[in-house]
């Protein structure tokens, strides 16, 4: 945040709009000196005012700074955006065996599958990352971000914003339309270009749903990939949280390899939990689960690049016939 001794006080309000509220709150009129810093508002006071109003200057610039910073992270505004690398140390598998590996770095704009049978731990792995766990789950994992433990805020607010998680299914039950939900996630965020903003997420989230929707369609009448697709272009766009977890993408209903390219391209950490062999093959890495444990970590190679092109092919004739069956055509 800029000093508030260095900003006019039109410009605190231009940056911040929700101080507006403060200045109301504690009855200072400031109308006639928006051009002024808020320090010399206070210090136009005669001192017959500060004794009649019971005013403490100093405390009231300290309290406007904390009212800012509060509301900053209340709002989810504060600044995640500069998470480098997540690590992963090793913990224990449901045997209590020590994990098949030491430490595991992500940096920014990587994708890294987790692969592994039903019940096999994959959700765990990612709750011990949205929490950031350390040595005290299950698992006995540990979660570094820039190779330092994170802040206490990330772990225990309940506004956690270093992790967007997209679960399997994403129901809404406010009564929206798109364009007045996307608006009030980009008022939260104090984006400038608010109609631009919003305009681009329905454009890719239309890119990634199979029936294209519209601003004024009311969000609890999206279907269940609908609505991942707008959350999805919505985390990728508006969101500052710089770690996205996804649970089970290939059952959303959606464009998935486009829905993961939005993401990364976002400059976000990506790991994706899935049972989907093009998919694992998309990401840079994947990490291998079995009884509840990382038993392997395996880099995708130039050839498994090569067999993915091959499902990529395969996958593109299925969606193309499962696209001809729900618009009424015969399959020849």
């Amino acid at each position: 945040m800029s000093k508030i001794d260095t900003l006019k006080i039109k410009e605190i309000i231009n940056k911040y709009p929700f101080v507006e509220s403060y200045f109301e709150e504690n009855k200072l009129d400031i109308k006639g000196f928006e051009n002024f810093t808020f320090m010399q508002y206070l210090e136009h006071f005669e001192e017959s005012e500060i004794e009649d109003l019971a005013l403490d200057l100093n405390k009231l610039e300290i309290d406007l700074i904390e009212y800012i910073e509060q509301m900053k992270s209340f709002l989810g505004i504060e600044e995640s955006n500069n998470v480098k690398k997540l690590s992963i140390l090793a913990g224990t598998n449901k045997f209590g065996e020590r994990e098949n590996y030491k430490r595991l770095d992500i940096e920014k704009s990587e994708m890294i599958a987790i692969v592994g049978p039903t019940g096999s731990g994959k959700s765990r792995l990612l709750a011990d990352i949205e929490w950031a766990a350390q040595n005290d789950t299950p698992t006995k994992r540990s979660i570094l971000i820039n190779d330092e433990v994170p802040d206490k805020k990330w772990r225990y607010s309940s506004n956690n914003k270093l992790v967007a998680q997209l679960s399997q299914n994403m129901n809404f039950v406010m009564d929206l339309s798109v364009k007045e939900f996307l608006q009030l996630h980009a008022k939260s965020r104090m984006v400038e270009n608010i109609e631009e903003i919003v305009e681009k997420i329905i454009i890719e989230a239309n890119k990634l749903a199979g029936e294209k929707f519209n601003m004024d369609t009311q969000i609890t009448a999206l279907s269940g990939g609908q609505s991942r697709a707008l959350m999805i272009a919505d985390t990728a766009i508006l969101s500052s949280s710089p770690i996205v977890l996804i649970d089970e993408i290939e059952n959303a209903g959606i464009d998935r390899k486009k829905a993961l390219e939005l993401l990364v391209s976002s400059d976000k950490i990506v790991l994706m939990a899935t049972h989907d062999p093009m998919l694992a093959l998309l990401a840079d890495r994947r990490i291998v689960i079995n009884n509840g444990g990382i038993a392997k970590i395996i880099n995708t190679s130039v050839e498994e690049k090569k067999k993915l092109k091959e499902l990529e092919e395969i996958d593109r004739k299925i969606q193309e016939l499962r696209k001809s069956l729900r618009y009424g055509k015969n399959i020849s």
